[in-house]
């Protein structure tokens, strides 16, 4: 397994499979370095992390996916990991993300030390959970 920033070369892999961003924020978010990918050892794309800033000053994950089929095997973790260490060595002390209350998604994040930090309720969504960890 393999975890590295994003780059141009990853961008249509990206578009073809994040289906909540343009192709326009993908180019700027490969620029800023806000997009991770992660390999398998035969160098095929397993997933990737994409990330933002809230209140433009902390670190907030928005974007966390694993093809089905390398699921439970402890990719997501390690690649949750790198990004807190990222972050860390940045200067943060603080990360942020979500997910909706109708996912599983919200059990992972516990079990790496994120914690319930509020809610969003948008009409006719489920609840979204906010978590935030110390780095």
């Amino acid at each position: 397994m393999r975890i590295e920033y994003a780059s141009k070369v990853h961008s249509q892999y990206i578009l073809e499979n994040d289906k909540h961003i343009s192709k326009e924020l993908i180019q700027n978010k490969i620029q800023e370095k806000e997009i991770i990918i992660v390999f398998d050892i035969e160098n095929k794309y397993i997933g990737w992390l994409r990330y933002g800033y809230f209140w433009d000053n902390t670190p907030f994950m928005n974007m966390l996916y694993i093809h089905e089929n390398y699921r439970h095997m402890g990719i997501g973790k390690k690649l949750v990991e790198f990004w807190e260490k990222q972050m860390k060595s940045k200067g943060y002390h603080l990360v942020m993300t979500s997910t909706l209350s109708n996912e599983e998604a919200q059990h992972f994040y516990r079990k790496l030390g994120y914690r319930d930090s509020g809610s969003l309720l948008l009409e006719n969504e489920p609840l979204e959970i906010i978590f935030t960890k110390k780095i």
